[in-house]
């Protein structure tokens, strides 16, 4: 249940199940029974929220959304609330279902008034959902502005009228749910943010769309793509263990710790190295069997004095590092926490890249080839023109990632990833969408870090994660995310699962530590996540 469908792709699977029905006499038409089965869901959904004979205030646009709407007023009528329908046409007529729909309401509709929302218990929306495509008049954003100031509990139909459901961009008046029903998958507009937070909590109804909707791809071509790809073919996901558990490492008898995988990790200067730490021990603690800190005579002394389990080797500059990373068995690097933004950095980046090892770069490693962020060999206070010989730049690294085989995670916040990518995809575009451009044009997995964090992978697919609790906005919290990852690919586990199980792992350690957490306590809970991850 964690694919996530587009509005076009959940269209399909509606189509799909209708097709896949055959019409019996006497017998409302197979169209009508998913509506009716939805609208008796929402019922349901409003039961749960008021108690038995509460006031209910139904609002129904033109289309199915207010079909669906006009089932659940017809049905919790019956069930003894007090239900009223005001329909929200301007003067368009409801067709085909929604009209069958709208029979069912015996009683007359009426008109919104503000006066109204003092009357109800609860407000359903179903106006739009989330086939609006044109933006609100100014009648319903006036509408929508009572309904968000009244304080009453609001029960969404698919998504909040006002909210796209493909990229969770709320429009300028966006009704604020206090819960969503929707059926038989979540888009990504409920997920990610700010349309996670419009939705309230998200239920996700059975309406009797076959599993098997999703089995195989079709040639259907896709509105605005060009292509003929299949709309049902999914690559998006909600970020549950159910993507990734099959691909977690696992343990037996056998195993040693050359088995496990060696990281190694880059150090900063001296006085940048604690990043560089937390991602080591980070490594260690998810199960890397070895775990290597390298760096410069001074970080390196400051390392070995405050590592144990995790191994301290002295190298020098990026030829010293290409030589160290020959061995083979070290099969994993992560290289940016603390490292500094400099033209060094980024020739260690791709001295690292010339490897054979699945390599995360994280922080200073990615800045550090946005060319005017660049400072001068020298160490001083000028910076590299983006023309100068020595600057890098953004084709670079993304030259460097593509002319290997393995694998590199990347791990950008918002900051570091307008720097690097900069207008990757259009005006406009989703997270989801940016973070697979990204993905695309680099040849990298992605990990555009945030609340509603995005994993994306070069062949499309794509998580999007909802466990992460505000907590981690600390220092230190993405050089511990940035180590989780090495050390799952250290131990083989493939880049897109392995950026997509650190990711969860992460959230999960915040939300057990609860308050006062700070990077250190991530890696110190994680045995407790990955018990009880291994015992569900």
């Amino acid at each position: 249940m964690n694919e996530l469908l587009t509005t076009e792709e959940m269209a399909e699977a509606d189509r799909r199940a209708v097709a896949d029905q055959r019409a019996e006499p006497h017998q409302p038409a197979p169209s009508f029974q998913l509506m009716l089965r939805a609208g008796s869901a929402v019922a349901d959904e409003a039961q749960r929220m008021v108690d038995k004979g509460a006031r209910i205030l139904v609002l129904c646009g033109p289309g199915k959304n207010g079909g669906d709407g006009y089932v659940a007023a017809h049905a919790l009528q019956i069930r003894g609330y007090g239900v009223r329908v005001c329909s929200f046409s301007h003067g368009a007529k409801a067709q085909g279902d929604a009209a069958f729909a709208a029979g069912l309401w015996e009683l007359p509709c009426i008109t919104f008034q503000p006066s109204l929302l003092n009357w109800a218990d609860l407000i359903i929306d179903a106006m739009f959902g989330s086939g609006l495509s044109r933006p609100l008049d100014a009648h319903f954003a006036a509408v929508i502005e009572k309904l968000n100031s009244s304080g009453k509990l609001i029960l969404a139909i698919d998504v909040p009228s006002g909210l796209d459901g493909n990229t969770g961009h709320p429009q300028s008046s966006t009704l604020q749910a206090s819960r969503t029903v929707t059926f038989f998958r979540k888009k990504p507009g409920h997920v990610l943010l700010p349309g996670r937070n419009l939705c309230g909590a998200v239920v996700v109804a059975d309406i009797g769309i076959p599993e098997r909707v999703l089995s195989h791809p079709l040639p259907v071509q896709v509105q605005g793509t060009g292509r003929g790809d299949s709309v049902i073919a999914c690559s998006t996901f909600e970020n549950l263990p159910a993507l990734w558990r099959d691909e977690i490492p696992a343990l037996d008898t056998s195993t040693h710790k050359y088995h496990r995988g060696h990281a190694v990790v880059v150090s900063g200067p001296a006085l940048s190295s604690g990043a560089a730490r937390l991602g080591a021990r980070s490594a260690l603690r998810i199960g890397a069997g070895l775990v290597t800190l390298v760096g410069n005579s001074g970080a390196s002394t400051i390392n070995a004095a405050h590592s144990n389990a995790v191994m301290v080797r002295r190298v020098e500059g990026e030829d010293e590092l290409r030589a160290f990373l020959e061995d083979e068995r070290r099969n994993a690097v992560l290289i940016g926490p603390g490292a500094s933004v400099s033209d060094e950095t980024a020739s260690d980046v791709l001295a690292v890249l010339t490897s054979n090892a699945a390599v995360v770069l994280d922080a200073d490693a990615l800045t550090s080839f946005a060319s005017s962020d660049v400072p001068s060999k020298s160490g001083g206070m000028g910076f590299l023109n983006a023309g100068s010989e020595s600057a890098r730049a953004p084709h670079d690294l993304f030259d460097a990632i593509r002319a290997r085989s393995a694998s590199v995670v990347m791990t950008p916040h918002e900051g570091e990833f307008k720097k690097l990518f900069g207008d990757v995809a259009p005006l406009g575009s989703s997270k989801l969408e940016r973070a697979r451009a990204a993905a695309e044009l680099s040849g990298a997995v992605i990990v555009l870090k945030g609340a509603d964090t995005v994993i994306a992978a070069p062949t499309g697919h794509a998580a999007i994660n909802t466990n992460a609790p505000p907590t981690l906005a600390t220092a230190g919290s993405g050089d511990v995310l940035a180590g989780f990852i090495t050390g799952l690919v250290a131990q083989g586990m493939p880049a897109f699962e392995a950026a997509c199980a650190a990711v969860w792992l992460h959230g999960e350690c915040a939300n057990l530590f609860g308050p006062g957490l700070i990077a250190e306590d991530l890696p110190e809970i994680l045995p407790k996540v990955l018990s009880r991850l291994n015992t569900t």
